[in-house]
């Protein structure tokens, strides 16, 4: 609905600078023929133009993974009482219509006023013209081939010379300029200055038929007392150009005015600056995109990293610009195959492989009964410019370097999505999103379940904080797959990807031991990852950043 007041908006906007552009700058000269074309021009732009859009891409920071808000407080939903409320878009629209159905009317109105003078007339053809000869006591006129007068009112000169005047406006179809000025008058009836804009266009055609007709006429001021003998007659049909017109005066003047210099031209391309600030500042179309390079370093060895991400409702075309992409950038062929979609037009099954140059890389295929899970392409670029590419699935799509080892996969092995406490005394944290409240906390004092609502969801996430006797690790895991670790020790042999912590506001050192926490106090967890760590800790959360908030 706005759209459509938009467009009447930009419209109305780009007449209005034609007519400025023509009153102020054009209106004097003696370019008849040009001003026609140009007014015309002015028409059409203002209906073409406001459909030209050009896309400008915004890159944002990609949004940072929610709160896990592990808080036993009862969620209250405040639904607020609608009021009536006048939707002032619907008004305005009903007063558009009901003035476009007014003049409607009155064109209709017009144009069966026009038949009724026309039909059942004697005819006289005469080259490429039809004359009719009536009775009625109203101004000549010209309608398409059809020129109407009234031979008893005039002398055989007078008669001549609006003969000519007529054949002029019949010979070059301005009949049709009339008729355009006329629907645009309808369709902004609104706009004051579309009604000034018909008066301008009929009155160059009827400069264009004065100068022609006086070429042709011996008598140049028999011609011009002819022009004020018909000012008399008052009785016109509206969609015709006929030859009585008001401002009589400025028709002579501009018949005696000599020609405009040829460098005046000028003035016709006035507006073609302002039509580009009209594209840059109103057609633009803002797309936003997350960035997919890291914007800083995150070892010494690693100079960029791209990560692209297909997800359950990527489209087909989207699938396409990736391939793109891939091989311009990063010369990486990426296949897809078994594509199947659901009634939502999401993906269900799809297979994908990416080769780095002729090597096979990575191949994946992943189905479900309903949807699946987002993943992407990841692409590696070490100083020297050797590229390792890869697949990762669910969330790892938004790390900006592999946050976890083989040693560190292993340990998560161990995971317990049903959030039973484990003989190996892992402390389990779990946000389970269900339709009521309930709190469950066992006699191990090692583990803590909290189960929180919220009744317009059902996504179920599990985090783990486990600790492995062996290596000293800490590894946090969720059930879609996530992983980052903190390491106390990093062996020679295993080395791990340290991650930084954060307790309620407040970098812990690396030797920092999450077993040290009471879980009873935890309230919150947040899992930074990638892009999103970098952007909000620098290099410090490249390995991943681990934020705890506690109860007082």
């Amino acid at each position: 609905m706005e759209s459509i007041f938009v467009y009447i908006a930009k419209s109305a906007g780009l007449v209005t600078l034609f007519y400025c552009a023509y009153y102020f700058l054009l209106r004097k000269e003696t370019f008849f023929t040009s001003n026609r074309w140009f007014l015309l021009t002015g028409l059409i732009t203002s209906v073409i133009l406001p459909f030209v859009v050009y896309t400008k891409v915004v890159w944002i920071n990609p949004a940072p993974i929610p709160n896990l808000n592990f808080s036993d407080t009862n969620l209250v939903q405040n639904i607020e009482n609608k009021t009536f409320e006048i939707n002032w878009l619907y008004v305005m629209l009903s007063v558009y219509c009901i003035g476009l159905l007014v003049f409607l009317t009155k064109f209709a109105m017009d144009f069966y006023s026009l038949n009724s003078v026309l039909k059942g007339k004697k005819v006289h053809q005469q080259a490429d013209f039809k004359f009719i000869d009536t009775n009625e006591n109203i101004a000549p006129f010209s309608y398409f081939e059809y020129i109407v007068y009234n031979s008893s009112m005039y002398t055989p000169a007078e008669l001549e010379n609006i003969i000519e005047h007529e054949k002029v406006h019949s010979d070059q179809n301005h009949t049709v300029d009339v008729l355009i000025s006329r629907a645009f008058c309808m369709l902004f009836w609104f706009n004051p200055v579309i009604w000034l804009y018909k008066k301008a266009i009929t009155q160059n055609l009827e400069f264009i038929a004065d100068k022609e007709a006086a070429k042709k006429l011996s008598d140049k001021k028999a011609y011009q007392y002819t022009l004020l003998k018909i000012t008399t007659h008052e009785s016109c049909v509206a969609i015709t150009n006929h030859f009585y017109q008001s401002l009589i005066k400025k028709r002579i003047v501009m018949l005696n005015k000599n020609q405009s210099k040829r460098r005046n031209s000028w003035k016709y391309y006035v507006v073609i600056p302002v039509l580009g600030a009209f594209v840059l500042l109103f057609q633009a179309e803002v797309v936003a995109k997350e960035k997919q390079q890291a914007v800083k370093e995150v070892s010494g060895e690693i100079e960029s990293v791209d990560v692209y991400r297909i997800k359950k409702n990527s489209t087909d075309a989207e699938l396409k610009e990736i391939k793109e992409k891939l091989k311009s950038i990063h010369n990486v062929d990426f296949e897809v195959s078994d594509v199947k979609r659901n009634a939502e037009n999401n993906l269900t099954s799809i297979k994908v492989a990416i080769k780095n140059g002729t090597q096979l890389a990575q191949s994946i295929q992943t189905a479900g009964d309903h949807t699946i899970k987002d993943f992407g392409v990841i692409v590696i670029t070490d100083k020297k410019g050797k590229k390792n590419v890869g697949i990762q699935t669910s969330d790892e799509a938004n790390t900006s370097k592999i946050a976890v080892s083989k040693k560190i996969s292993s340990l998560n092995a161990a995971k317990n999505d049903n959030c039973k406490t484990n003989a190996d005394s892992k402390t389990v944290i779990s946000k389970k999103l269900t339709t009521k409240i309930d709190t469950n906390v066992n006699d191990n004092t090692n583990t803590s379940t909290k189960t929180n609502s919220n009744a317009n969801t059902n996504i179920s996430t599990t985090v783990t904080i486990d600790t492995d006797n062996k290596t000293n690790t800490k590894v946090i895991t969720t059930t879609n797959g996530s992983v980052i670790a903190i390491s106390n020790e990093t062996k020679a042999a295993n080395k791990v990807l340290e991650s930084l912590v954060i307790v309620d506001g407040k970098e812990m050192p690396r030797s920092f031991d999450v077993n040290d926490i009471d879980t009873k106090k935890i309230e919150s967890v947040s899992v930074y990852k990638g892009v999103e760590a970098i952007a909000k800790y620098g290099e410090k959360g490249a390995n991943g950043v681990i934020e705890i908030e506690t109860r007082d």
